[in-house]
């Protein structure tokens, strides 16, 4: 049985309200799901967000409020991280980052500027530079504060491995992109809009079914989308919150269990994990369960790769906490608790047997 880690990125900053201290490594225990602290990778400013490649050997982190892409080497046996090189993304607050299908480049999501970068990866894990941004256009939504600008803020590839999707938090528009090689830059190929001031945020698609799941931010809801290729056709828009609950909330990540059952979300104000089962016919969803995150502002959560554990980050008040999950989709608290500052992102690695 190959040992897993688990890579927790943060916020570091006064400006984020970050306490965090660079990019943490866990040992994870597959039958209990507990962590136990490997190594505290300092002196990383806002490294928010983290993706690891295919082969396991390396991994890269965009930096929150600031313009840069890392890489990084994961030595196997240990999990331990060691810096490999930085590149410029070309734009202010990178938010996001994704493979192409052969993992031969690096696409970022410029939050702050509106724009995409393309960066190659080197075959020895470091990073080169963008030859060409691709600018984000579109028209900002109705909120004064939330909607200044596009705000793109995810940027994963489909299922398919052909296209980029990118939900833009500002613009109310999810946009997809190809990827043209020669020239190392995206290039649209359809849109569509969401309704006026829901904010579009993280989109998660379907394991084997033509659909695709989206997070709205502002408006705390979830669309629902059947996928064509490139282009996604709206099919229902439902809470992510329960219907009773009147307060302040923010929807932040999703994401579909591996088996296409069922999709989770994470409700910051609601402070709660959702839970909706898939139709298998039509890939709508229906309300199964709601759990609270023991914690505040959970921005981020994340299934480990046997998903028997879903693990929630609760940036507010630095904690990332663990449930099992049962057969039915429905979510169970553990004795799991991590305290680390600010977490923001979860990714998991399994190293060579020890």
């Amino acid at each position: 049985m190959k040992t897993l880690f688990a890579y927790v990125g943060c916020y570091t900053t006064p400006e984020r309200r970050g306490h965090g201290n660079g990019i943490n490594v866990y040992r994870v225990d597959r039958r209990s799901g507990a962590f136990t602290h490997v190594q505290r990778l300092d002196g990383l400013e806002n490294p928010s967000f983290l993706a690891i490649d295919p082969t396991g050997r390396h991994l890269y982190s965009v930096h929150g409020d600031r313009s840069e892409a890392t890489s990084f080497a994961i030595d196997g046996p240990t999990g331990r991280l060691r810096l490999l090189n930085r590149q410029s993304t070309g734009g202010y607050n990178p938010i996001h980052l994704a493979f192409d299908k052969a993992a031969r480049f690096l696409v970022v999501a410029n939050y702050g500027t509106d724009s995409t970068a393309v960066l190659p990866i080197r075959p020895d894990g470091t990073l080169g530079p963008y030859s060409t941004l691709t600018t984000v256009t579109g028209i900002v939504g109705p909120h004064r504060r939330e909607q200044k600008n596009i705000r793109p803020h995810h940027n994963p590839l489909d299922r398919s491995g052909r296209y980029f999707f990118l939900p833009c938090k500002g613009g109310d528009t999810v946009i997809s992109y190809r990827l043209d090689r020669r020239r190392s830059i995206l290039v649209e190929v359809s849109r569509v809009a969401a309704r006026p001031g829901a904010a579009p945020r993280h989109i998660a698609f379907h394991p084997r079914g033509p659909f695709a799941y989206v997070v709205n931010e502002l408006d705390s809801t979830i669309t629902t989308y059947s996928q064509t290729g490139a282009r996604l056709t709206p099919l229902q828009v439902v809470s992510s919150t329960p219907s009773n609950f009147t307060g302040y909330s923010t929807g932040a990540e999703i994401a579909v269990d591996r088996a296409g059952r069922h999709v989770y979300v994470s409700n910051r104000g609601h402070d709660s994990i959702g839970v909706f089962a898939i139709d298998a016919a039509n890939g709508t969803l229906t309300p199964k369960q709601w759990v609270p995150t023991r914690g505040t502002v959970p921005r981020f959560f994340a299934l480990d790769p046997a998903q028997r554990f879903l693990y929630v980050a609760n940036q507010g008040t630095h904690t990332i906490f663990g449930y099992r999950v049962a057969r039915d989709g429905r979510l169970s608290a553990t004795p799991i608790k991590v305290k680390v500052g600010s977490p923001a992102c979860i990714v998991f690695s399994s190293g060579v047997t020890r």
